[in-house]
């Protein structure tokens, strides 16, 4: 990429349009996968673990025939064995500060209190029975899924937590895969990616438990098939591109920043990232620097990065000032946020709305994908205005307490016949009336 060639967005030029097309995200249209998966959804439900096989097979490349669909606690074992031992090392780093930072999210497991005399009332909090924790193949594996994943359901109390993961050719599942999933605490790990995995947990298989809910990134094929599947298995948020926004200021070098915004931007072409900043040196001294950066990336990283730098979902956002700034990232809401600067709590109170914020020219975001602790499957495409990242909350449940004395009865009782009355529920009503004093008092006599 040559100087010039990253797009600099000069925003006191842009019209009202001309803004709302950048805050627009690449999306897939999931009519065409939705039409795909639906006969293979079918072929799941009807044949089991037959189709997963045959799937693992046509989709995968993987001759599952004569292997078991669940990994062994052998599979296990050899994981441990055959994966390098600083690798080993470094999911047990990850997985100990994604663990401590879960178990701080979670809620009380019991609390009451008074709020009238003789009323109390409370909630409990209780881990959902079963969930699917989703891990991804691309090109390679991403353990680092199966611990964001898995994790914070095993600190939340999911009693059965099963990992979906694509086989590899040889039809075995990543070593660090099967490696994080034990060190997550989850040992029930099935073959089976896509649409047929999502199947598989909606409806359950021979092998392959029937799940509550279903969590984790995937394909269009995989987010068409939970869309399909909703009312057989929950699901939160699809997950779509990635996409970031950093917001430098002058206290920062452009290295920093022109090294930060590659991050995500080369997940893919439909990926979006922004710099945004007031200082228009800045902006000069990142298209300077970007180059050379790009030039320590695999070719096709680079044209994921470029394809995204030089076009309407990415570049360098020049502002008039930093309130505009600040503005922008707001209504964007994005996945990733950044702040580059020296001093980025001044700036942190303005930032109302992104899944992830990082601050100081410390904190690159390639740091919170695997290592730091907060969770890193995130809203997108503009979710974060109303959504949060996946947490110990998404695998829990409550159920709300009551307990009543008959002096909260007393109180309470008239005002609730008054309310029941003018909803027009007799049996509401009734049920508080002075005859139920009558008749406790008779059963106590007995």
């Amino acid at each position: 990429m040559s100087d010039t060639d990253i797009v600099i967005h000069r925003l006191a030029e842009l019209g009202a349009a001309q803004r709302d097309a950048l805050l627009r995200r690449t999306e897939d249209d999931l009519a065409p996968f939705m039409q795909k998966v639906a006969p293979v959804i079918e072929d799941v439900r009807m044949h089991g673990d037959a189709a997963l096989r045959r799937y693992a097979h046509q989709f995968d490349g993987a001759e599952l025939a004569d292997k078991a669909i669940l990994a062994s606690r052998a599979d296990f074992d050899r994981a441990f064995d055959v994966l390098a031992p600083e690798m080993i090392e470094t999911l047990e780093y990850a997985a100990d500060n994604i663990r401590r930072y879960h178990e701080k999210q979670l809620p009380e497991a019991e609390w009451r209190m008074e709020i009238r005399p003789g009323v109390e009332v409370g909630e409990r909090a209780f881990g959902i029975d079963s969930c699917a924790l989703y891990s991804p193949r691309g090109k390679g594996s991403f353990p680092s899924v199966t611990l964001m994943t898995a994790i914070p359901a095993v600190v939340a109390g999911v009693r059965q937590p099963l990992i979906l993961t694509p086989p590899m050719a040889d039809g075995d599942i990543d070593p660090a895969t099967l490696v994080a999933a034990r060190l997550s605490g989850v040992e029930l790990v099935a073959k089976a990616g896509g649409a047929q995995a999502v199947a598989a947990a909606a409806f359950g298989t021979d092998e392959v438990p029937k799940c509550l809910k279903i969590e984790g990134p995937g394909s269009p094929y995989f987010v068409a098939a939970k869309k399909l599947l909703s009312d057989h298995i929950a699901s939160r948020l699809p997950a779509g591109p990635s996409e970031t926004i950093i917001f430098a200021d002058s206290t920062i070098r452009p290295e920093l920043a022109a090294l930060d915004i590659l991050i995500e931007t080369e997940h893919g072409d439909d990926s979006s990232g922004f710099l945004v900043t007031s200082d228009a040196r800045l902006a000069d001294g990142i298209q300077r620097h970007i180059g050379q950066f790009l030039a320590m990336m695999s070719e096709e990283r680079q044209a994921y990065a470029r394809a995204v730098l030089t076009g309407t979902n990415g570049g360098i956002l020049l502002c008039p000032d930093d309130a505009s700034g600040y503005a922008f990232i707001n209504d964007y809401a994005p996945e990733h946020c950044q702040i580059l600067s020296a001093e980025p709590d001044r700036h942190l109170e303005h930032i109302r709305t992104a899944s992830e914020i990082m601050l100081g020219e410390y904190a690159a975001g390639s740091l919170a994908n695997y290592m730091m602790g907060p969770n890193c499957v995130l809203p997108t495409s503009g979710a974060a205005h109303i959504h949060s990242p996946l947490g110990v909350h998404d695998f829990m449940r409550t159920a709300s307490i009551g307990r009543v004395t008959a002096q909260g009865f007393a109180e309470m009782a008239p005002k609730t016949e008054i309310f029941a009355r003018y909803e027009g529920f007799d049996a509401h009503a009734n049920a508080v009336m002075p005859h139920r004093l009558d008749f406790l008092s008779t059963a106590k006599k007995k």
